[in-house]
């Protein structure tokens, strides 16, 4: 245990020493994110932060130094996304190079072995996925990369609901038994901690897309490792809840953009964050209700793990409802937006 206590101290310590020189670096090299039409904040902000995120998770990784059969191709494929990271960061990368490094970056990982070969399914027990094992896991890792590269648009709110995520995670690999998916999601956490402290509203630094992608990738491994590698009924279903809010706001964006007839990687200000500040909320609170879903959303997986088939569906069909309801109400589909117009009504008559 002590050896553990002492990996996530040194990742905590790591990263959050490591963030004045990281956003000293950030402006001498001119690696900053400046205000625009589509962006919250007002002025010049350092967007390499992530790398002390980075930083922080292999200074304990390499004190406990875990093993797995998959480490190398993990660790090359991280690599691959931390350079296309940096890049983006400095020069602003168009979305086909981004997705080029993401694609080479996930094709070291699943033809190194690691590929989801089956998930279970309540009712249709174990599903082998046969050919398609490779195509499932490839979508997965990138999928999963760019939802929590999406949700970074406000400060402290992309490193709070990985942390989050990865709390829950962190749970169910202890109850598991998964000592590896356990040691990585912990230094995660410790290092994402460390950054908070400068990221939180009102922000220092940004992790940009160096730290984004980074997490986004490392939460699709641990996921594939520590949940569809898991012989339980609802292996498919459980990271999908952890990151439900990640992959919620993806899923809306997508439809809201072919809705509107726009290209898929075409940006705007109708994701979540951007919503809930157009209801009135401030920044700050904006952000507390989003960590307040995904821990609701944490906790609903760790209970979905441990609970019957029945209460299982029934807490789905709940969820599902809330998500629908709370996308029509606030108006992540970007077409209706009735509770936006009604408090509009009852402010404009006051």
């Amino acid at each position: 245990m002590s050896l553990y206590i002492v990996g996530f101290l040194i990742s905590l310590v790591a990263s959050l020493c490591s963030v004045p020189f990281v956003k000293e670096i950030a402006v001498k090299f001119g690696i900053v994110d400046q205000p625009s039409n589509r962006k919250i904040h007002m002025k010049q902000m350092p967007r390499l932060g992530g790398l002390a995120i980075i930083l922080g998770f292999f200074a304990g990784f390499l004190y406990i130094s875990p093993t797995n059969p998959y480490l190398m191709p993990i660790i090359l494929g991280a690599c691959i996304i931390i350079v296309i990271g940096i890049l983006d960061d400095k020069f602003t990368l168009s979305y086909k190079i981004k997705l080029a490094g993401q694609v080479a970056a996930a094709a070291i990982v699943v033809f190194s072995g690691l590929t989801v070969e089956f998930i279970y399914l309540p009712m249709l027990h174990r599903v082998e996925l046969g050919m398609l094992e490779y195509i499932f896991t490839m979508l997965w890792i990138i999928g999963i990369t760019n939802a929590v590269n999406l949700i970074d648009g406000l400060d402290g709110l992309a490193s709070g609901v990985s942390t989050i995520a990865l709390a829950a995670i962190l749970f169910m690999a202890i109850i598991n038994g998964q000592m590896f998916v356990a040691t990585v999601t912990l230094l995660l956490m410790a290092s994402t901690l460390g950054f908070l402290v400068f990221n939180f509203y009102p922000a220092k630094i940004f992790m940009g897309d160096t730290g984004s992608l980074f997490l986004g990738y490392f939460i699709s491994i641990i996921s594939i490792l520590g949940f569809f590698k898991s012989f339980t009924l609802v292996s498919f279903i459980i990271p999908i809840l952890i990151l439900s809010i990640p992959i919620f706001d993806t899923y809306f964006a997508i439809i809201r953009r072919l809705l509107n007839k726009q290209k898929i990687t075409a940006p705007d200000r109708s994701h979540l964050h951007h919503c809930l500040l157009q209801l009135g909320f401030s920044h700050r609170t904006t952000v507390l209700i989003i960590y307040g879903m995904g821990a609701f959303f944490g906790i609903s997986a760790i209970i979905f793990s441990n609970t019957t088939l029945w209460v299982s569906f029934l807490i789905i069909g709940l969820i599902l409802l809330l998500v629908h309801i709370t996308a029509e109400f606030i108006g992540l589909i970007g077409q209706k937006r009735p509770l936006i117009t009604m408090i509009k009504r009852l402010t404009s008559r006051s």
